[in-house]
């Protein structure tokens, strides 16, 4: 059984930082793409920054550029994702996942996306 579990969330004002971490099971971590997908109230969810397979393709979305830092750990089965110069429009859900396509691009691209494993997501609010 897939098991996704997102930790490290929580409440930070304007400005400060937060990492995010995604411990995988039960599956083979070493041959998905992985990335985060946040959600905020009213809105739909959407890609912030996803890592091949591999580790050597890396997407960010435009509105997180320059402030996160996505990275996989294969020997730990784990990913992260460093929050910095955060802003009240970060918060939201934020969702770890696995993708069976192995690209970063399923990040935005659904022509990318082969099975998809979600995690149960995790509140990150930003407070101004």
């Amino acid at each position: 059984q897939v098991h996704l579990v997102e930790s490290g969330g929580g409440s930070v004002q304007a400005g400060g930082s937060l990492t995010l971490s995604c411990t995988v099971s039960g599956l083979n971590f070493d041959a998905y793409a992985v990335g985060w997908f946040r959600q905020a109230p009213g809105k739909e969810r959407e890609g912030v920054s996803c890592i091949s397979y591999s580790g050597t393709s890396t997407y960010y979305a435009e509105f997180v550029k320059g402030r996160f830092t996505t990275s996989r750990d294969n020997a730990k089965n784990t990913l992260y994702l460093q929050m910095n110069s955060l802003k009240p429009d970060d918060t939201g859900m934020y969702y770890c996942a696995a993708d069976s396509g192995g690209s970063a691009s399923w990040c935005y691209n659904p022509n990318f996306r082969g099975t998809t494993y979600w995690g149960q997501g995790i509140q990150v609010t930003v407070s101004s």
